[in-house]
């Protein structure tokens, strides 16, 4: 009884932790649809839709349509290289980033912005919801009602990857019916630009040009994260299933966000000439407009609220080595959203928008960059995705240097001062900068600043079968089992101990990658 009680137990800490800080063993690995329905609801976010309409109304319909087409084959593209090596390696971007250019410390930059990103678009969402059920029930205080939707989405993340895969599942039925009625209503309905919505062009603006710039700019901001966002459910895939499941992974989700999503954005956008979802769901439907905006946070908001958290993990992981575990970081992702609510985060979206939007787009393309291009085709640095501190530098320039000057760049760019058209391409030109600086770095220093002078050192233990029939180790400081590839030995407390022990040992000031005559050897 015992027995059964402590592996019952294990898998909660499991469903917990969701292995945030560590590769995913063939044990927890799902199925390609149940993974795909989770990356899905990440699609069904509003603002793809606004971001569809909004184009339309101001660009025409034909150029909002050709900057979701450019969208749905970038992210596409980036999505899908990125969910290969996600899956391949069991990894999530934020472990992936410390192996492809960044190094152990140095990848903390991008986990830090990375999981800003996602406070800023919880706090986002919430005050959605939030100002939506307000305007309804106006007894109801805003600062309440702030704090209530911040907080909804945290039992929904307890339990990882697997109860978010359940939420979405019994949610999308709900989802698609009031879609579908919302469709209906609005094409029962008598509208000027009803007929020629595919076709639209407001006064002034002519196809192509500088209108198709400025939407390419628009849709940007979100193609960067929607790519990086895949890894952290695609490293879930089945090695059985991992063709179809890297396919439906890395694509499916980019190609409902943009392509379906904002061609109903301009559908809708065209009809009502607003570019709000929220208003015009509301004007179809009236209270159940409501109700499906409210849904359609929820479940964009539950994926928010756990790649926040997994990139807070990280973040602390390596700077502070401090890692009280993932629902710590997913309450306290939670608590921060809901006081930027209250700070008024919308009325800084547009800059948000456009930083990330540069930042992120760069940090994707040295991403693909790195594994395609200096591991597969140079061969230069490590040959493979490593995470593990022990076999790390603490910082990479090749990720490091690059992101920083693309960044800068790109956002000097987007700021206007060179121009509509280069702001429109600022993304882009940091995307394309960034990969050809880490190439060059790379070359420059010949793979050397991938490496440590750590020796190669066996684990001290053989192994043994789990109830899973992996061969797994046991870590001398946390007791906890866990696969070869997430162990290493340590010659600072002379035994073997997990990745994240690794990480979290904060004294040994990384004697184990020193040179071989200063490390403490086994007897």
């Amino acid at each position: 009884m015992a027995e059964i009680i402590r592996v019952n137990q294990d898998q909660k800490n499991e469903q917990k932790e969701d292995y945030a800080l560590q590769r995913v063993p063939k044990h927890w690995r799902m199925s390609w649809p149940n993974i795909t329905n989770v990356a899905v609801g990440v699609a069904t976010a509003m603002v793809f839709m606004q971001m569809g309409s909004l184009m339309a109304i101001q660009f025409g319909s034909v150029n909002a349509f050709l900057a979701e087409i450019y969208a749905t084959l970038v992210a596409g593209f980036l999505g899908i290289t990125i969910a290969y090596f996600a899956a391949k390696n069991g990894l999530n971007v934020n472990l992936m980033s410390r192996g492809t250019g960044f190094g152990f410390i140095g990848s903390s930059l991008t986990s830090f912005i990375y999981a800003i990103n996602f406070i800023m678009y919880c706090a986002i969402e919430g005050s959605i919801m939030a100002l939506a059920v307000h305007e309804y029930i106006k007894a109801v205080p805003l600062w309440a009602l702030m704090v209530f939707f911040g907080l909804a989405v945290v039992p929904l993340n307890w339990y990882g990857v697997k109860q978010l895969d359940k939420f979405q599942k019994y949610s999308l039925p709900v989802y698609l019916a009031l879609l579908g009625v919302g469709i209906y209503l609005t094409a029962t309905r008598e509208f000027v630009n009803a007929d020629g919505w595919l076709t639209f062009l407001p006064q002034g603006q002519e196809v192509g040009g500088i209108g198709l710039v400025t939407c390419i700019g628009i849709i940007n901001g979100l193609v960067g994260i929607i790519a990086l966002l895949i890894s952290d459910y695609a490293r879930f895939i089945k090695p059985e299933q991992f063709k179809i499941g890297v396919f439906a992974v890395g694509f499916i989700p980019p190609l409902i966000c943009f392509f379906l999503s904002g061609l109903l954005g301009i559908w809708f956008g065209v009809r009502y000439m607003i570019d709000n979802p929220g208003i015009y769901f509301v004007t179809a439907m009236g209270a159940w407009g409501a109700l499906f905006a409210i849904l359609t946070q929820l479940r964009i908001n539950v994926t928010n609220l756990y790649s926040g958290s997994i990139s807070l993990a990280n973040f602390f992981a390596r700077v502070f080595h401090f890692t009280p575990g993932r629902v710590f970081w997913v309450t306290t992702t939670a608590v921060i959203a809901i006081l930027c609510m209250m700070a008024g985060v919308l009325d800084y979206i547009g800059p948000m928008l456009t930083f990330q939007g540069v930042f992120l787009f760069a940090w994707a393309s040295i991403l693909v960059t790195d594994v395609i291009v200096i591991k597969k085709w140079l061969k230069l640095g490590q040959l493979h995705i490593e995470h593990r501190r022990g076999f790390l530098p603490e910082w990479n320039p090749v990720g490091v240097v690059s992101i920083i000057i693309a960044s800068i760049a790109g956002t000097v760019l987007a700021s206007g001062a060179f121009g509509p058209m280069l702001s429109g391409l600022a993304a882009l030109i940091a995307g394309l900068l960034a990969s050809a600086i880490s190439i060059l770095i790379a070359v420059a220093t010949k793979g050397r600043t991938y490496l440590t002078s750590r020796p190669v050192q066996e684990l001290e233990s053989l192994g043994h079968s789990n109830m899973y029939n992996e061969n797994v180790h046991t870590c001398g400081t946390c007791d906890g089992e866990f696969i070869s590839e997430d162990m290493l030995y340590c010659p600072f407390s002379q035994r073997d101990i997990c990745s994240q022990c690794c990480a979290a040992e904060s004294t040994c000031h990384a004697v184990c990658k020193r040179k071989a005559s200063n490390i403490v050897a086994t007897t």
